[in-house]
């Protein structure tokens, strides 16, 4: 579908009367798609990879932003990224998913490339004008930026973009939260599980940290907890305190502490779990209290948190830890990889718990993203009628002075953020209700 949005007037923040609207045809428009992928995803810093995945002489592929790329570790222990296309004619030089090797090298027409991506080999090298060995202009075109912050790998195709730090702003703080949970470190656990949805992008940003939705949409999952928890599950409308928060850049985080019916391996118990696991999961809970302090320690140990890093990483801290991003391949359809993440170490149980949870809820076959797949694939559905109920509705908690966790702020965090991209507008801001 092609249909030319009005950009400049697709988010209405109306901080007068609280309300806050998005018109429906950016989830449906080409021409939108279009403009994201240069003003967005083309700007900002993209989640690559985990430092765990990359042992010296290791390398990996992903697409990232529309881009094929590799991301290699030298033997040195060097990060490198680079563009997967040869300097010669453009094949991809690399078609595996990841391995470990000195070398790459093209299969159109065997030109090589080390780790680094500089130019190596050349057949028939004697017939180019140059020597290609000393020739930098032949080597493997790198992304313009690289940097890594407590494991966590990120990419920019921007050569004039503010640090990662500065990018990641209050956000890092709760990456630091995850990279906290084991004394040796965080690695990911087995492989990415790769699915898609029939809907727009931005569908599941809003979706992932969308406590609103939670008991309606999910109350299969509640129901199965209170079959296997009896009386530990009480009062699923008040389970836990918490809130919102606005962490800038378009960034936003929703957090809960309290009674929540779920388990955490590291390091909160549920009797689902058995008394036979109780020992272990209190004494995981001491040593994080020990090393990182008793305020510390019960955030990383005890409370729940949706981290949404715009453009499209979230990082869902909850029964388990998972990282998940989604690029759009059309307006309405969009290619999802989740990984998940645990503690250098740990035991096999705690790690069998770990894997439990995520299968359970967060993984592809679990009782949550089936739900949220229909329920983001039905307003994708719903969006064929734009032109005449054409406004989403993100006004929730605009009035209340603290936001609960069950309103809108996050969702009108990265749409400000989005408004401002797109736009070009910098005097719109990101701050607000």
């Amino acid at each position: 579908m092609t249909y030319q949005t009005d950009i400049a007037g697709a988010v209405r923040d109306e901080r007068d009367t609280g309300r806050f609207l998005v018109h429906r045809g950016v989830f449906v428009d080409d021409a939108v798609l279009a403009q994201e992928r240069e003003r967005i995803f083309q700007k900002c810093w993209l989640y690559i990879a985990h430092a765990s995945e990359l042992k010296p002489g290791a390398f990996l592929t992903r697409e990232v932003g529309g881009h094929p790329l590799i991301l290699s570790r030298d033997r040195d222990g060097k990060l490198h990224c680079f563009y997967n296309t040869c300097s010669h004619r453009g094949a991809m030089v690399c078609r595996e998913r990841t391995g470990s090797r000195r070398v790459f090298t093209c299969p159109y027409h065997a030109w090589s490339f080390d780790l680094t991506g500089k130019m190596v080999g050349m057949p028939g090298a004697d017939a180019f004008p140059t020597d290609p060995l000393q020739d930098s202009s032949l080597d493997l075109t790198k992304v313009e930026r690289l940097d890594e912050f407590k494991g966590f790998i990120f990419v920019c195709f921007d050569a004039a973009a503010v640090s990662l730090t500065e990018y990641l702003g209050d956000a890092a703080e709760y990456l630091a939260y995850v990279a906290d949970h084991g004394p040796a470190g965080m690695e990911i656990v087995g492989s990415a599980q790769e699915y898609s949805v029939a809907a727009n992008w931005k569908l599941l940003q809003e979706n992932s940290a969308d406590s609103y939705h939670g008991l309606p949409t999910h109350s299969t999952y509640f129901d199965y907890l209170r079959s296997r928890d009896g009386g530990a599950v009480r009062n699923l409308e008040g389970m836990a305190a918490g809130g919102v928060k606005n962490l800038g850049n378009g960034h936003a985080v929703i957090w809960s502490i309290g009674s929540l019916p779920w388990g955490r391996p590291y390091a909160r118990w549920v009797p689902g779990w058995g008394e036979e696991c109780r020992t272990e999961i209190e004494a995981l809970s001491a040593e994080i209290h020990a090393r990182l302090g008793p305020e510390r320690g019960q955030t990383v140990a005890h409370s729940d948190r949706n981290l949404l890093i715009f453009p499209n990483l979230v990082v869902n801290d909850i029964m388990a830890v998972t990282v998940r991003t989604f690029y759009p391949t059309r307006s309405d359809f969009m290619q999802v990889n989740s990984w998940t993440l645990g503690p250098v170490g740990e035991s096999d149980a705690s790690r069998e718990r770990r894997l439990g949870n995520y299968a359970e809820f967060l993984g592809p076959a679990g009782f949550a993203t089936p739900d949220d797949v229909e329920m983001l694939e039905s307003a994708q559905r719903g969006y064929a009628n734009y032109r005449n109920a054409s406004w989403n509705d993100y006004s929730r908690g605009t009035r209340r002075p603290v936001p609960l966790k069950t309103d809108e702020l996050q969702m009108r965090t990265f749409w400000r953020r989005w408004d401002q991209l797109m736009t070009g507008d910098d005097s719109r801001g990101t701050e607000g209700p």
